[in-house]
């Protein structure tokens, strides 16, 4: 059943990467539910106070988000899709605030990382360190700081009135987070997939988990994502986190028989339609006029 408004738990406030995230997989019309933690937008879609999970499973700098992994098994929602979202930083301040007035600049840690190229460029900037993007960008309208500017994305700049003093100042333009999109079993529809989720162990023997995977390879099953997790208490146990891709039902149905004759803990945590959209970048924009001002005023000091 098509749900009209569906309700989106997500790791966050509103505008944040997250909720750009939903609202691109969902459309505008989708509520989203702010929550703390990872776990808690479990938990709301637990107590059926949400249709919906958007959550971030891994970034192609920064690496797997390895505890949601953890909860995908503990909570076993199945997965329905996915979204990639390209990441691209901006520079915000209240609207009138001169870049030269500037001296300090918050965002969350991650972020502020991806920005490395930016902070060289003017060391005398003050880095502070917070818990969401889209929150800096909010404290600053709510405290009105004159002096403070946020690394955010253009969603926090439109929602919080901020002006953008410059786009794009990620060093790597080509940064993208996958986000997983979750939901009760029976608010699953069926549709025609061409991804899957799996979840496995193997034994600890020589090969063992070659043998999966050469099935694969056999039946022209394409694997895009592995990712193995100790398993707590066993030593030398893993849980195989595995992303496979087909052309053909049939291949994937054919894999999937084969591989348990040498697997155990099996679990399919979702089949669903691979995000196909192609990943564009834009190339680096020219500096604002402000900052472009203000490094030739340093310059000539």
């Amino acid at each position: 059943m098509k749900i009209e408004r569906p309700r989106v738990a997500i790791q966050g406030i509103r505008a944040s990467f997250h909720e750009e995230a939903a609202l691109r997989y969902f459309g505008e019309n989708a509520q989203t539910i702010e929550c703390n933690s990872f776990k808690q937008t479990f938990e709301t879609l637990k107590n059926r106070e949400a249709d919906y999970v958007v959550m971030a499973i891994e970034n192609s700098i920064a690496g797997s988000i390895l505890p949601n992994y953890t909860l995908l098994l503990d909570y076993g929602f199945p997965v329905v899709g996915e979204i990639y979202l390209p990441i691209q930083l901006h520079l915000m301040a209240l609207p009138g605030v001169k870049f030269e007035d500037i001296k300090y600049v918050t965002s969350h840690p991650i972020a502020l990382r991806q920005c490395v190229d930016f902070f060289d460029e003017y060391p005398h900037l003050k880095i502070v360190e917070s818990n969401d993007t889209a929150a800096c960008a909010k404290r600053i309208r709510e405290e009105q700081l004159t002096d403070t500017v946020a690394i955010a994305n253009a969603l926090a700049a439109k929602l919080y009135g901020l002006d953008v003093l410059e786009r794009r100042i990620e060093s790597n333009k080509k940064n993208f987070t996958r986000f997983l999109i979750l939901t009760h079993h029976d608010n699953v529809e069926k549709k025609i997939s061409n991804k899957a989720s799996l979840c496995f162990q193997v034994s600890n023997k020589v090969g063992a988990l070659a043998k999966v995977l050469n099935i694969f390879a056999e039946e022209g099953v394409n694997m895009s994502k592995i990712q193995s997790m100790p398993i707590l208490g066993k030593r030398n146990e893993y849980n195989f986190y595995v992303d496979i891709e087909w052309d053909e039902p049939k291949q994937y149905d054919v894999s999937i028989r084969q591989i348990l004759k040498y697997t155990h803990n099996f679990n399919i945590l979702g089949e669903y339609e691979r995000h196909d959209d192609e990943l564009t970048t834009t190339p680096k924009p020219q500096k604002n006029d402000r900052i472009r001002k203000y490094i030739n005023i340093r310059r000539n000091v």
